[in-house]
């Protein structure tokens, strides 16, 4: 249960992450370095989901 758990945690940050992305880019002047640095965090978690996903399976 503890991984199940961890893994919706995860997945929460990742939709924010994802929130934050969609917003940055609707900025008519968006900043470049902010966006990749948040799209860099939303692959690691991405990573990290997968990963603890094939531990349960």
């Amino acid at each position: 249960m503890a991984i199940e758990s961890r893994i919706r945690e995860l997945g929460s940050r990742h939709e924010n992450l994802d929130r934050s992305i969609q917003e940055e880019t609707k900025r008519p002047a968006s900043d470049a370095t902010r966006l990749r640095e948040l799209k860099r965090q939303k692959l690691k978690l991405k990573e990290q989901i997968e990963g603890l996903r094939s531990q349960l399976h």
